[in-house]
């Protein structure tokens, strides 16, 4: 069972080494493949005789294309020893994806990360971030693109629209704790979920709650970056959330502000759309 073609941009299929026994799935496990980066890379692996019986349903590589290597009624061999709502081994009731990420790493000089195979990366042109959670540890993590983001999104959209069985997203920390750290912690699995499932954005529950409506009615504010774009966010968070850029000198109205890890943000409203921006590149306007 194949997602049609021309539901989901940039798919295309690898017969992997080894599928399993028919399943029934009912969630999706999301994954990081932990390898390198090279467009390629991980599916031709999982779909070689080298990976052994390690399998998976998709890969999705960091311009978002996506391949599929196992049929969505054919088990793969992609969470290991794992349970999910008291029911073990999701490998049998589970749909896999691995999005193309080199997974957790250590800091090597000054903002140099590197990989568990050796591979560094600069932080700033790979967008590497440290960040520690109960679940994570501690590390240096390289977030995800926005074309991966946008992938994940439409494919389990189609997925969850063409598979009746399938009831919720999880990840492979949460089905494996203390075993496994993917999906890392800069993925915005909340959002996403929330996305596919219909759900309230906990998200935007979030900072409603955090923040306050504008101190003064009609409150507006100029852009003040130098000649630069100020991106507009969904969520005030750094994660790959942008949903527009606001040009230098634009003067925009302030909805809402808030305190948020120890930086301010406003919520503006920006070619009828409404976001976060952090507050120290906008000015008040003074009114006479």
């Amino acid at each position: 069972m194949r997602v049609k073609s021309h539901k989901v941009e940039g798919l295309s299929y690898l017969a992997a080494a080894y599928v399993g026994a028919v399943i029934t799935p009912t969630i999706v496990i999301l994954h990081d493949t932990a390898g390198r980066l090279d467009k390629g890379n991980s599916a031709t692996y999982l779909a070689s005789k080298n990976s052994g019986q390690v399998s998976v349903h998709f890969v999705i590589e960091r311009d978002g294309t996506i391949t599929q290597l196992v049929p969505l009624n054919r088990r793969a061999n992609h969470a290991g020893v794992s349970t999910f709502n008291g029911r073990s081994g999701c490998n049998d009731f589970a749909i896999g994806i691995e999005i193309v990420n080199p997974g957790k790493m250590s800091w090597s000089g000054a903002r140099i990360a590197q990989a568990w195979w050796g591979q560094t990366f600069d932080a700033a042109t790979f967008d590497v971030r440290d960040a520690e959670t109960p679940q994570h540890g501690k590390g240096a993590w390289m977030a995800y693109t926005p074309e991966q983001i946008a992938a994940v999104t439409e494919l389990l959209q189609c997925l969850f629209a063409d598979v009746p069985t399938l009831k919720d997203i999880t990840t492979h920390w949460y089905v494996s704790p203390g075993r496994k750290v993917d999906t890392n912690p800069l993925f915005p699995l909340d959002q996403v979920r929330a996305a596919v499932l219909g759900h309230d954005d906990p998200a935007e529950l979030a900072a409603e709650a955090q923040s306050a409506p504008a101190p003064v009615q009609g409150l507006e504010v100029q852009i003040e970056t130098n000649g630069d774009t100020l991106n507009l966010r969904r969520w005030p968070s750094f994660n790959p959330n942008v949903i527009a850029a606001i040009p230098d000198a634009a003067i925009v109205p302030v909805l809402r502000t808030g305190i948020f890890d120890g930086r301010e943000w406003h919520q503006v409203l920006y070619g009828g759309q409404h976001g976060w921006i952090v507050a120290s590149y906008a000015a008040p306007i003074v009114k006479s």
